[in-house]
Order: C-alpha cells, then structure tokens, then sequence
C-alpha cells in the first residue's frame, strides 16, 4: 500500500512550548523536509499568526513555487469567511487545511451554531478557495471525541461535504486519547463507508500511543499520516516521523517515498533550531539507540548478527557502536578495535578489557576514541617490570587548610609511609614521596613540565591523559598516566617515572612512556 507522508513540524511541531523558528530556519527545515527527505506534503505555517509567520510563509512558497513544490505546502487556516483565505493567498499558498468541527460538543460550545450552519459556513469558503484556484483539505478537529460521543454529527459532516471540491479529509485525535484498537475501529468503519475519500490521520502522543495508532490507521486502509520530526507538538508531541517511517515500512510494508537515510541529519538540525534535545533512547534517531552495551551482544553480533534487528542503522544515516564500559567483554574490545584496524593477541586484549571494565566502574563514558589511548597506557610499559608500588595514597583538600597527602609505597618488598602538605594534592603527594626518598638516600627526578588533557574524542569524560616531562641527572624523559580523576593520572604518571630511574632504563637523553 502507498502512504502519504504530510509532515507537520513547522506548523504543530512548532506548538511545542518554547519553540520559535525564525523565518529563515523554516525555510531551510521547509527544503530539507521536500527536497532531502522527500516527504509528500508539509504543512508550514497557521494563518493570521503573526507578520514572522507571514514572512516564512512567502519565503517558503516563494521557493516551492521556483521548485514546483507549491502544492505541497499546506497552511492551516480557519472558517472565518474569507480572512484565513486572503492571508494565506497573499502570501503565495496554494492550499489550505480548514479547521472545521470534527465533535458535536467542540461545534456546540465553542463555535455555538448548528451542523448545518457550520456546513454553510465551510461550503462558503470552498467557492472562495475556487476562485483563487487553493486546494481544500478539511480537518475535523476533535474527530477521536467525536467518534467516540457523536458519531453521527461526524457522519452528517462527511456526508454533507463528501461531495464538494475537497482533496483530503484528516481525522486528528486531537487530544490523543485513541487506543490503537479504537483508532482501527473509527479509522475502519470510516474509510469503510467512504472507499473512494483519501483520509489522514493525525496523532497526539499523550498516552505514548501515537506510532501505535498510526500503524493502526493505515492497517484500516487510512492513506495518508502527519508527522512531525522528533515528535515535537503541543503537550506530548506528535508522531515522530523517524518511528513512522520504521514502522510503516517494516511492520506494515508500506511504500513510502521518504528517503529515510536523511533522517538523521534532518533531526539534528531540528534539534540545534529547536532547542528541544533528542533523547538519547529516543528510537531510530537517538544517540544509544544503536550502542550494543553487553559484552554478550558484541559476542553474538560478531558470530552472526545475533543481535541485529531491520532497524538497521545505516538505513539511518547511522553507525552500529558498541560501548565500552564496566560490561565489555573480549568481544566488544574486538569490535571497537576493527574500527582502527587494530589487532591485540590475546594476552594483550585480556589486559585492555581489564582496564576498560576498571575504567569503567569509576565513569560510565567510555569512547571508541579513547580506545588507542588505553591501549598506548596498558601496554606502553608492563608493570611486571615494576619493583616501586604506590600502595596506598589518602588525599585531602579542605578550605582554609593546605591541602595534604597521606601516602604508602612499596619497594623492593619494604613498606614506607610518609605524610605532608603542599599547595594542591598532587605537590603534597610528591612532598611526601620527596621524604621517603630522601630518607632512603635515594635520588628524585626534577619535576620540569606537567600536561594535562583529554584525548582526542572531545566529549569524554571516561579519564584524562597527564603527561609530566622529568630530569634526571641531564637526561630528560616523559611519562604518561591515564585515570577517570586528574590527581590519580598524575600518579600514575609518577609510579611509571619511579620504575624507569629504578630499572636503569635511561639509555637515551629523551625517552617516553
């Protein structure tokens, strides 16, 4: 079956509380809705509004006409004689969604007139459009509640209109109460009666059940949806236009034009225009949707797809992640490293995977980006080699007091523990491992630079790369220490230092660890 796409976020999507586009976002949203994701229909603008939705209103019909597009931009207008008519012709539009009364209680005490005279009312507007060669489509707003309580006011409606100049009926659940199994119901019983109408549905989101009463409708024939893209809308939102799509095509095979591979891009943008965020679980679009967590599914996936369903994610524009965490296994480790074109035999890759899981137990966000990184810091110097543990270490900052370090080491088998004050954590750290060695007769590098910063991947936070550069006796040398927290970087970085003066490793006048 053939479904129409009427994609609505400039108009009901711009309902949401706190959005505003400007004329030129509606614009470009106008262009890559038609021209990018190639949606049918997209309705743009209410009329009567404001002077800024009449000027998106020319710049878009301005375009679409260039483009031979003018009869895909829809405008809401109302029955208010010929005023919703002039405006939006004024303006360049060339069809109009006329908002008319779809329940008996919505006609009676909002407009308060009879079936008849509202009949009138609309077939006026019809002759008018006509003469300004607009195309009519008519909503029934409040259609849901008048199926539900005045179902033959809803028919008298039809069959007074049926026969006029009207392109298209839409039956909105206005206030999204529908059920799926009452959507096909009235959805059903009405294109059942009328065979030869074309009828769009327009779902609300409050229940969670917009996607849900859309593949209900076109189930009972319906021809044609409204979308919006991220489910933007008044209250709870419209249908999104990404679940629709998946959902239409997949569950229900139905041909569509929408190149869906666009969507990604299109959400993001209405995302920055917006300022609404997509959740991060929001389905097809959102940031984890395709992130395999579970080491167990990384396993399977790499077996055979185990864990693979049709949303495939570049049919999105996306890429399939597995995520590095406290959960990895072997198995995720491997799938991230293909993406760098790394191989670890299997040694190496049980000790990357321990520092992933330990990484991960301090902070949740772990990226494939930080992965080289890990692996430079697990496997740049083993610590078989080590003879020198930095065994315990108790850090304290407290206002008005120095900060003081608290520390316990190991070498060559013997304890030794000493305690002092600097002027951060880390230089009360080095103060007290500065006694030690002192006491021991043991030399200590020069400290001569300290760099701190977070791998490439940007948005981290999974740990920090310290780099502190050291002399000893006029060789120079850097080492290199990765932890979730700043201090404990630096640490590590100095614990690498210790073994390096320990082992006799400095050979050269500048090495790097």
């Amino acid at each position: 079956m053939r479904v129409e796409i009427m994609d609505t976020t400039l108009r009901d999507g711009e309902q949401t509380q706190g959005v505003s586009y400007s004329p030129l976002e509606k614009l470009h949203i106008a262009k890559l809705l038609l021209k990018d994701l190639q949606v049918d229909r997209i309705e743009v603008a209410s009329a009567r509004v404001s002077t800024g939705e009449f000027e998106a209103l020319s710049k878009i019909t301005e375009w679409a006409r260039h483009n031979n597009l003018h009869r895909k931009v829809e405008v809401l207008g109302f029955v208010d004689g010929d005023i919703s008519l002039n405006w939006i012709n004024d303006a360049g539009g060339k069809v109009i969604n006329l908002l008319c009364k779809g329940s008996l209680r919505h006609l009676e005490k909002q407009l308060r007139k009879t079936p008849q005279q509202h009949v009138n009312d609309i077939k006026n507007i019809i002759r008018k459009a006509e003469s300004l060669d607009m195309q009519v489509n008519i909503y029934l707003e409040d259609w849901s509640n008048g199926m539900i309580s005045s179902e033959e006011y809803v028919f008298f409606m039809l069959d007074s209109l049926i026969d006029e100049n009207i392109e298209r009926f839409m039956l909105p659940d206005t206030l999204g109460i529908l059920n799926h199994e009452q959507t096909y119901k009235f959805c059903k019983k009405t294109v059942d009666r009328y065979p030869s109408v074309h009828f769009d549905f327009h779902a609300h989101n409050d229940y969670d059940l917009a996607v849900a009463n859309v593949f209900a409708a076109v189930k009972a024939g319906i021809k044609g949806v409204h979308t919006t893209v991220n489910g933007l809308g008044e209250r709870a939102g419209n249908a999104p236009l990404s679940s629709v799509i998946g959902v239409l095509r997949d569950q229900l095979n139905a041909e569509m034009e929408i190149n869906e591979f666009e969507i990604t891009k299109v959400s993001k943008i209405v995302e920055t225009f917006s300022g609404i965020r997509i959740p991060v679980n929001k389905p097809v679009i959102g940031e984890n949707v395709y992130t395999q967590t579970s080491g167990v599914h990384a396993d399977g996936d790499s077996k055979d797809n185990l864990y693979y369903n049709n949303l495939l994610p570049e049919r999105f524009g996306r890429k399939r992640k597995y995520a590095l965490g406290k959960q990895s296994g072997k198995a995720t480790i491997r799938k991230n490293l293909e993406e760098f074109g790394l191989f670890l035999n299997p040694e190496s890759l049980t000790k990357v995977t321990q520092r992933v899981i330990e990484l991960g137990d301090k902070k949740e966000n772990v990226t494939s980006e930080d992965l080289p990184f890990i692996i430079a810091d697990v496997l740049g110097y083993e610590q078989s080699n080590y003879k020198i543990f930095i065994k315990n270490y108790s850090l304290s900052l407290s206002y008005g007091l120095k900060p003081s370090a608290n520390i316990q080491i190991e070498i060559d088998g013997n304890l030794y523990q000493e305690t002092s004050s600097g002027d951060g954590q880390y230089d009360a750290f080095m103060k007290a491992l500065r006694i030690i060695y002192d006491k021991l007769g043991k030399q200590y590098p020069i400290l001569t630079d300290y760099e701190v910063s977070i791998p490439p991947g940007g948005a981290t936070d999974a740990f920090v790369e310290t780099v502190i550069t050291w002399d000893f006796n006029g060789k120079e040398f850097k080492t290199k220490g990765l932890d979730a927290d700043q201090t404990e970087s630096a640490i590590k970085a100095t614990e690498r230092m210790l073994n390096i003066i320990e082992n006799n490793e400095l050979t050269s006048k500048k090495i790097n660890h």
